[in-house]
């Protein structure tokens, strides 16, 4: 039985530039949303990304909802609207939005194009391939740390650190590897 795209996880990246010299403040009014967001109905988590480096200066907020209804009235929520202008002041430039609905995005060729996404049971196989070795390398590195936490923020810890790290690393990575497996019809070589 396939579930309608309405009935799906969601989830939503805004990307935001913050004027040098406020990151403190947005910083506070970003951690408001993000536990605003928690009131509400079908709320699956939100995380604040810093920036990582001067290559990359955008702050991402991540919020992840049961379906796209309940993002929706998160996002057009009076507590939401209510505190975008205060946000507003303090970006560079306006904020960008990504919605996204499943796994399939971590599948996104390189080079921006949009194509059919690969088979299911490729990209079961390439994320298990990429989950595998980082869950294990998080184990041996922290794991004496982590066994010393409840269950509960251990995983919330573990799972908030891999998604990062899948999404924004380590996916892109493993696309660009596995290209001609994924996309064998895409015979358009790019070197």
């Amino acid at each position: 039985m396939n579930e309608s795209p309405s009935n799906t996880p969601c989830t939503i990246v805004i990307s935001n530039r913050v004027k040098k010299g406020h990151e403190q403040e947005y910083e506070k009014l970003a951690t408001e949303i993000t536990e605003s967001a928690t009131g509400f109905k079908g709320h699956l988590g939100a995380f604040l990304f810093r920036p990582i480096s001067h290559y990359d200066p955008e702050y991402r907020v991540i919020f992840k909802f049961d379906k796209k209804e309940n993002l929706d009235a998160w996002l057009n929520s009076d507590e939401r609207r209510q505190r975008l202008p205060k946000i507003d002041k303090l970006l560079d430039a306006p904020s960008q939005f990504e919605t996204v609905s499943s796994l399939v995005t971590w599948f996104s060729l390189p080079d921006g194009r949009t194509v059919a996404p690969p088979p299911r049971y490729k990209m079961a196989i390439v994320t298990w391939l990429a989950i595998f070795p980082l869950i294990t390398l998080i184990f041996v590195m922290f794991g004496d740390l982590l066994a010393r936490a409840p269950l509960v923020p251990r995983i919330f810890i573990v799972t908030a650190f891999v998604i990062a790290l899948m999404t924004y690393i380590i996916m892109p990575q493993y696309t660009k590897w596995f290209r001609r497996w994924l996309y064998p019809e895409d015979r358009h070589d790019r070197r």
